[in-house]
């Protein structure tokens, strides 16, 4: 029973110290933030196209009937 009494007094001094608890907390924050820019940098290159896509269509349907110097119509 004498050893039991170092392990628990161990166990008890691991879960009440917080040394190094702002190192880890800033680690989580920054591993977290890295994550969600890296998923939103995959996402902006499929966004960009749409708009680009769009963007064309749109301009090619205001020039599809561009008027002639000469006079001539469409």
């Amino acid at each position: 029973m004498s050893s039991r009494v170092p392990r628990m007094t161990m166990i008890l001094r691991f879960f009440r110290e917080d040394s190094g608890a702002d190192l880890i907390e800033y680690a989580l924050l920054s591993a977290t933030i890295g994550l969600c820019a890296l998923a939103a940098w995959n996402l902006i290159p499929g966004k960009m196209l749409a708009a680009y896509v769009g963007w064309d269509a749109g301009v090619q349907n205001l020039s599809s009937c561009t008027p002639d110097p000469g006079g001539g119509g469409c």
